[in-house]
């Protein structure tokens, strides 16, 4: 399934039914009058999250969505039936924008939340409604009110409890597929990554959603490279893992890139838990790993842990750290 975190959508609610002018009219009953019923209610366009959903792609090619609108009022004073609401499904993490796509609405962060994006409009009122001592045969009645209808920005930012970070070829994917059930796209080359990937790794009984972000270069919060496109969805991790290739030639620098990166999209993004791992080891000399990783872990003053996604070992050493971390 295609990814796609941000769409501009039309909703409109049903208009309301009008009501009835309707007169009695029986055999033998001379004076019948008004009987004329109120018309329904508008149906209203509801957002609900939903578990299930990772992407917005549903409101890719269908951008106007409209609910029912109310039956009018009927005679013997019956009401018309009101218009079935319109339920539009968003994953978690959704948030709901003006058309201004500035001014925030409403943000879904748990299941099943539903929000009243359109409101439907209300039935008019029939005659019988006017009937009165005065007025014994009324002939005012009142059409139906009409239903909202704006257009509004969906964008979703990812939620998850692990955010994987690093310079692209880091070997985010590759991490991800080996402790989680995710499948992502693994190559040889920058930019394998187009899209975030979530994945949920079990360990011990307990479930950890990870999200792998597309890599970042040097600008990427100007827009280069993949750009400012998905250091949003970092915004919703609770806990970061930077992974470094421990083949880089300068691992510090490397390392402040990123954080370069984050600091001047958001700085709130620096006070996140981060989790620092050195991928690649295997293809390092053990004496030499030592040194660069001692070198490094005083550089940054950090705790330092490796990895090699061909080990089995080094993956559940990781998955333990991960569960710690989120606990």
């Amino acid at each position: 399934m295609k990814f796609l975190d941000q769409v501009k959508i039309y909703i409109k609610a049903g208009n309301g039914g009008d009501g009835s002018p309707s007169f009695r009219r029986e055999k033998f009953i001379e004076y019948g009058g008004p009987d004329g019923g109120d018309g329904g209610k508008g149906g209203s366009v509801i957002l609900k999250s939903e578990q299930n959903l990772n992407t917005l792609i549903d409101y890719r090619f269908q951008q106007h969505h409209k609910a029912e609108r109310g039956e009018n009022g009927m005679g013997q004073n019956r009401t018309g039936r009101s218009g079935e609401n319109l339920i539009l499904k968003v994953p978690i993490g959704t948030q709901v924008f003006e058309e201004d796509n500035k001014t925030l609405i409403f943000d879904f962060i748990k299941s099943n939340e539903e929000f009243v994006a359109a409101a439907g409009g209300k039935g008019g009122l029939g005659n019988t409604r006017f009937k009165s001592s005065t007025n014994r045969a009324p002939k005012k009645y009142t059409k139906g009110f009409c239903g909202e209808e704006f257009i509004i920005w969906l964008q979703l930012k990812t939620i998850a409890d692990i955010g994987i970070i690093g310079l692209p070829n880091a070997g985010k994917s590759s991490l991800l597929a080996s402790i989680t059930n995710a499948n992502p796209k693994i190559a040889d080359y920058q930019f394998t990554t187009l899209n975030p990937n979530l994945g949920v790794a079990k360990y011990d009984d307990k479930e950890i959603t990870i999200a792998d972000i597309p890599g970042l270069i040097e600008g990427a919060h100007e827009g280069t490279g993949l750009g400012t496109q998905f250091l949003k969805h970092i915004e919703r991790c609770k806990t970061l893992l930077h992974l470094i290739d421990i083949t880089n030639v300068d691992l510090e620098k490397s390392y402040n890139q990123v954080k370069n990166e984050l600091k001047s999209y958001s700085p709130d993004l620096l006070d996140k838990k981060e989790l620092i791992v050195l991928n690649k080891i295997d293809l390092v000399d053990e004496n030499l790993s030592k040194n660069i990783i001692d070198k490094f872990s005083k550089t940054i003053n950090k705790e330092i842990l490796t990895l090699s996604t061909l080990k089995k070992s080094s993956v559940s050493k990781i998955k333990a750290k991960l569960l710690s971390y989120v606990s």
